[in-house]
C-alpha cells in the first residue's frame, strides 16, 4: 500500500465537485490505486450540515443582499460555513494500520496549531469542541468521515473569510462561540503564505501513518 502524501490544490472549487473528487479519490486509495493526498482548496460560499447538524441551525440564507446555498454534508458536526478566503484542507489518509479517528482529529488540529504558531497566533484546543480557537473565538472548524478507514473531509482554516457570512447560522451548533481569522488576530497572510507552512507540517504528520503513527503534542 503506497504510503506518500500527494498535495492537490484547486484555487476554487464547488461543494458538490469537491465531495465526488473525495468520493471517488477514497475509492482508489481503497483498491491500492491512489495514495493517500490533501486536497487544499476554497468553496464559493456556503452552508454545509454536518450528520448531528439541522437546518435549525441556519438562520438566515441571504447576508447583505448574497444568497448563500446550503448542503447537506456526510461529515461529523453540526453546521458550519464555508467560503471565499478560508483555506479548506481535505484529508484523505489511510488509518487501515493506525485505525484511531480521535488521533487522526488530533493530528487536523495539530496541523492548524503549528500553522498559525508560526505567524505569532497561539491556536489551542479547547473543552468547548473539537477545533482550534485562538481565545475564545473559533478559527478553524474540523468535520471528518471514515469509510473502510479511509478519511475524508478534514479542517478548514479561516485567514481573511468574510465573518459577516457567519451570523447566518449558529456555528457548530454553539450560539456563544464568535468565529476569527488570521486576518482579525492581526495577521495579513495570503493563502500561498499559509500553505507554504501548512504543507511541511501535513507532511511531518500524516505522511506515512499507513505504517506508522504520527507525533502529536
Amino acid at each position: 500500500m503506497p504510503t506518500a502524501l500527494e498535495i492537490i490544490h484547486h484555487a476554487m472549487q464547488t461543494y458538490p465537485d469537491s465531495l465526488a473528487e473525495q468520493e471517488a479519490r477514497v475509492a482508489q486509495i481503497v483498491s491500492g490505486k491512489s495514495p493517500p493526498c490533501i486536497i487544499l482548496t476554497e468553496h464559493p460560499p456556503l452552508y454545509t450540515i454536518g450528520t448531528s447538524g439541522s437546518e435549525t441551525d441556519i438562520l438566515h440564507r441571504e447576508i447583505d443582499g448574497q444568497r448563500i446555498e446550503v448542503f447537506p454534508s456526510g461529515r461529523g458536526g453540526e453546521v458550519t460555513y464555508h467560503g471565499p478566503g478560508q483555506l479548506v484542507i481535505y484529508v484523505l489518509a489511510d488509518l487501515r494500520n493506525d485505525p484511531d479517528l480521535h488521533r487522526h482529529v488530533q493530528r487536523l488540529e495539530e496541523m492548524a496549531i503549528r500553522t498559525l504558531a508560526d505567524f505569532g497566533i497561539a491556536g489551542r484546543r479547547s473543552e468547548r469542541g473539537i477545533g482550534i480557537w485562538v481565545g475564545d473565538n473559533k478559527i478553524a472548524a474540523v468535520g471528518v468521515r471514515c469509510r473502510k478507514w479511509i478519511t475524508f473531509h478534514g479542517i478548514a482554516l479561516n485567514i481573511n473569510p468574510n465573518l459577516r457570512h457567519f451570523s447566518g447560522i449558529v456555528p457548530c451548533g454553539m450560539r456563544d462561540a464568535p468565529v476569527t481569522s488570521m486576518h482579525a488576530e492581526g495577521v495579513n497572510a495570503t493563502r500561498s503564505d499559509v500553505e507554504s507552512h501548512l504543507i511541511p507540517h501535513a507532511h511531518a504528520l500524516f505522511s506515512g501513518i499507513s505504517a506508522r503513527q504520527s507525533p502529536v503534542d
